[in-house]
């Protein structure tokens, strides 16, 4: 067909079977944003949010959603993760919060779902949080910044 490594003979969607391939140390990082007014990253910043700690808590549900993507994406294994790795930064010059993730595992499949996962969610627990104070933010810019390990190699964001 494509190419595309989820796809079978017929163009039907399938999970890979990565039986055969070597286990390997693999590594992503994926990054993005929520945008929102500067009254909000005030509010977030001094800890004003009726709901509690903003950040912290899109910290632990990045966290926790990284692990949960073989659940969320239908042909996504389910990977033993070795670390998870979620930032959450106040950024004046957006003005919003900048998330960054790093997802580890020894394994078979990669982790960039994961790592990816991780951003939405901690992004969309943001928006949740203070959706009260800004219902104009806007996530934007999610992407893979950095993967290693497995049988493509490395790839770095330009």
């Amino acid at each position: 067909m494509s190419g595309l490594t989820h796809l079978d003979a017929t163009g039907a969607a399938n999970m890979v079977d990565v039986s055969e391939k070597a286990v390997t140390s693999r590594t992503a990082v994926a990054e993005g944003c929520i945008v929102m007014s500067p009254e909000t990253v005030a509010l977030i910043r001094h800890g004003d949010s009726k709901k509690g700690d903003v950040l912290g808590t899109a910290r632990l549900a990045g966290i926790m959603a990284s692990k949960k993507t073989h659940e969320l994406i239908p042909l996504c294994h389910p990977l033993l993760i070795s670390k998870v790795k979620v930032d959450c930064d106040l950024d004046d010059s957006l003005p919003g919060v900048r998330v960054t993730a790093e997802v580890k595992v020894s394994g078979q499949t990669g982790v960039e779902m994961e790592a990816l996962t991780a951003v939405s969610v901690a992004c969309l627990t943001v928006y949740d949080m203070v959706k009260a104070a800004d219902k104009g933010m806007r996530i934007e810019n999610i992407r893979l910044r950095h993967k290693s390990g497995g049988r493509s190699g490395d790839f770095n964001a330009p």
